[in-house]
């Protein structure tokens, strides 16, 4: 096993440890860069936010609103302070429970989002089971694009409903894009 490395922190919560990965600077202003237009005034949802730095930096963009999902408890508590300290807690909510159950409890409440970045633990195959959560959960708008990060083993096969429309690699990271068919 790896030992952390300065852009990678082991949190605990409950007695377990997860490896955090702060997206990179690089990559970030890369996939906000894909992103362009898109992200002023969109509603996003941070899945695995870890650090929160992907939802932070599209509501610095101009986002008008965005949802961050961490279970870590001590996770969700920094992701709170840093709203809290930029000025943006109005503009955010901050979950602290598992990813694919907020799906299908935001599902069940109709909300849409323009914008939903994914950057689950690598190698543990959740990029399939976020995507299918999302449109089972009804949860993307139709104009909305899906942004997953993991590592470049991690290709998930194409999910039925959505077209993988780009793939970027920086190093041992890959970014997929997504858009419903016909969007």
């Amino acid at each position: 096993m790896r030992n952390p490395g300065r852009d990678e922190r082991v949190q605990k919560d409950r007695g377990r440890s997860r490896r955090v990965r702060p997206t990179q600077q690089a990559v970030r202003d890369a996939l906000f860069n894909s992103l362009g237009a898109r992200v002023p005034d969109a509603r996003v949802l941070d899945l695995f936010a870890g650090t929160g730095s992907l939802g932070l930096e599209a509501l610095r963009r101009g986002a008008r609103f965005a949802v961050f999902v961490e279970q870590n408890s001590a996770l969700a508590a920094e992701i709170r302070e840093q709203l809290a300290a930029e000025g943006m807690a109005e503009r955010a909510e901050v979950w602290r429970r598992d990813a694919i159950r907020v799906i299908r409890e935001l599902g069940s409440t109709g909300r849409q989002f323009d914008i939903v970045v994914a950057d689950p633990p690598y190698g543990e195959a959740w990029i399939p089971r976020v995507l299918r959560a999302i449109m089972t959960g009804g949860i993307l708008a139709p104009s909305g694009v899906i942004v997953a990060e993991g590592h470049w083993r991690d290709k998930p096969e194409s999910e039925p409903g959505l077209v993988c429309y780009r793939e970027a690699k920086y190093g041992e990271t890959t970014l997929w894009f997504y858009r419903p068919e016909g969007g």
